[in-house]
């Protein structure tokens, strides 16, 4: 009994791909944890077929933007195992779509899912982490929580506002004994880029050659080239994830990618708007930001906005 109380519960989101299935790769094997593995619905097939439910281990489904699933999922471990010790907030989708074509629906599917969902999740399971006197939030941000680009506002809007949230949580919880750490990746090796979604008005221009539709054509392959570049890949970013699980005092910000301590360190440095040029210049494509054909311009708009 003494034994199995030891074991920590850690509730992972998002595990059907990336950084969340390799986390669970890692830790279902350990044998001083208990996992909830999670995933959305149209991916749950997914974790089923690479992880089997054992008495340490239990997979289901869970939407974070939905409050009442959320509840389920909480209550159901609670119930289960008496305690959650460890929430990683994981779960996140990424629009690619410059601040004129995005629409009302697709940003609250991006902000529910980076930062409402997860601060839900996170205010249903303190309850139960200060009553046990104990527990660890470790929310994935990314170098865009730090530093926004173009074609991808929302985003960093959504990695922005759960980092300034994380921040606030840090000294919220300290007097409970309640750990919280922000992890910042950039570029992962991973095939993620090909998840990113388009708005409706971003798909349109894209296809049509619309305003903006070069912003799009330029980032787009930038972004894919700079992800199979990187060697930080997912297997590598869990194992430092884990390794700070146990540390008495971990730091606030683990920034995990050799890119996003480079970009820490230079907004560091330089003045704000000598960074701002530095990087608009390393963007590719630039310089033809702005002149699109003309021709037929009027009659695309009017589709878009039709």
């Amino acid at each position: 009994m003494g034994s199995t109380i030891l074991k920590k519960v850690i509730l992972i989101t998002g595990c059907s791909s990336g950084l969340g299935f390799a986390l669970a790769q890692q830790l279902v094997g350990n044998k001083k944890y208990r996992l909830i593995i999670t995933c959305r619905e149209n991916s749950f097939k997914r974790i089923s077929e690479a992880f089997t439910e054992t008495e340490e281990v239990i997979l289901r489904k869970l939407d974070v933007t939905l409050d009442l699933n959320i509840n389920e999922i909480v209550d159901e471990v609670c119930k289960r195992w008496g305690r959650i010790d460890v929430l990683i907030n994981n779960a996140g989708v990424c629009f690619r779509s410059v601040v004129e074509h995005m629409d009302f629906e697709s940003e609250m599917i991006q902000l529910k899912t980076n930062y409402l969902g997860p601060m839900s999740l996170t205010r249903s399971i303190l309850p139960i982490m200060r009553e046990q006197k104990g527990g660890y939030i470790i929310n994935i941000s990314s170098v865009s929580g730090m530093v926004s680009m173009p074609t991808m506002a929302s985003y960093s809007a959504s990695k922005h506002a759960l980092e300034g949230a994380t921040e606030s949580l840090w000294y919220e919880t300290k007097p409970y004994g309640i750990k919280v750490t922000l992890v910042e990746p950039g570029f992962i090796n991973s095939d993620s880029f090909k998840r990113v979604l388009f708005s409706k008005k971003a798909q349109l221009s894209h296809e049509l050659r619309g305003p903006h539709s070069e912003y799009y054509y330029s980032m787009s392959p930038f972004i894919e080239k700079l992800m199979n570049f990187s060697f930080s890949k997912p297997t590598t970013i869990a194992r430092k994830i884990i390794k700070i699980l146990e540390k008495e005092n971990p730091p606030l910000r683990l920034r995990v990618t050799f890119d996003a301590i480079i970009f820490g360190f230079l907004k560091k440095i330089l003045p704000v708007n000598l960074f701002h040029k530095i990087m608009f210049s390393l963007l590719p494509g630039t310089k033809k930001w702005g002149f699109i054909n003309l021709k037929s311009t009027h009659h695309r708009e009017q589709r878009m906005i039709s």
